[in-house]
């Protein structure tokens, strides 16, 4: 250790002289005006706001295209749920089938279509499906589509529908197809 003290103290030395001679040296330092002072701090917020827009922006894309990939999720299992809902029905169609084929008696057969198609009324009803009741109501060009019009077989049903081609639908409330419709003139 006694070794290592004396050359401590010379580089205490040096440090000192170094220190002297640059603290002894006058540096010219420019005088900076007060719109030179104001100029480097708005520049320095400039600059900060531009970082902050950047980042702020980058957030908001990388917000949008999470938002998007959700949606696309969503709807993927909202569409997985109703298939899986409907494949029940489809099982009983094709358990049905073979049955069709060897049956000779009609009204059997008719019950079982109905009690086929009755589950899959049910099942479209479940996931929100309603059907839009027409026939002796009032035409609403909102709801319903002529597809043409037919002289009234009672005076009551002058002006309204008569008929019904196409079934319409809500879907949770929402109109989702429009009827089509025959009208009473």
């Amino acid at each position: 250790m006694s070794m290592n003290q004396p050359n401590n103290a010379e580089n205490n030395l040096q440090e000192e002289e170094i220190l002297e001679n640059t603290t002894s040296e006058t540096v010219d330092v420019p005088e900076l005006s007060e719109d030179e002072i104001k100029l480097a701090k708005t520049t320095a917020e400039l600059a900060d706001m531009k970082d902050k827009f950047i980042r702020l922006q980058a957030e908001f894309d990388n917000f949008r295209k999470r938002t998007a990939k959700e949606k696309l999720d969503l709807i993927s299992t909202a569409e997985e749920k109703l298939m899986l809902s409907i494949l029940t029905v489809a099982d009983d169609m094709d358990r049905a089938t073979p049955s069709m084929q060897s049956a000779t008696d009609v009204q059997v057969l008719k019950e079982g279509i109905e009690i086929v198609f009755s589950k899959f009324r049910k099942t479209l009803e479940s996931k929100g499906l309603k059907a839009l009741e027409t026939k002796g109501t009032d035409f609403n060009p909102d709801l319903h589509e002529a597809i043409t019009q037919i002289p009234a077989p009672t005076p009551d049903l002058k002006n309204k529908i008569v008929d019904e081609i196409e079934k319409g639908y809500y879907l949770n409330d929402k109109l989702i197809r429009v009827a089509k419709v025959i009208i009473g003139n």
